[in-house]
């Protein structure tokens, strides 16, 4: 993700120990992990429901295609797909 060599983050940390306080780094470390989780748990559900919702709608699509029947004329002409009724509120 980020190009942080040992080096760079040793700095890192001196600036925030500088900014913070040995007294607070700690805590100030914790609620950023804490942060970061939430955030990482976050993400994966985000993508997890999308995922899920574009697996939903092509199972649709391939289950109203199935559903169409096909009809054959007499004549032996091309058959003629029917279409599914729409889904709709009937007020």
């Amino acid at each position: 993700m980020f190009n942080v060599g040992p080096m760079e983050l040793i700095v890192i940390l001196l600036v925030a120990l500088l900014i913070v306080g040995p007294k607070r780094l700690p805590d100030v470390g914790r609620s950023i992990g804490r942060s970061l989780r939430e955030f990482r748990r976050a993400t994966e559900e985000v993508r997890y429901s999308f995922e899920s919702s574009l697996d939903d709608e092509g199972h649709d699509e391939t289950v109203d295609a199935g559903d169409a029947t096909e009809d054959t004329s007499a004549d032996g002409a091309e058959p003629t797909r029917q279409r599914p009724a729409p889904h709709g509120d009937d007020d």
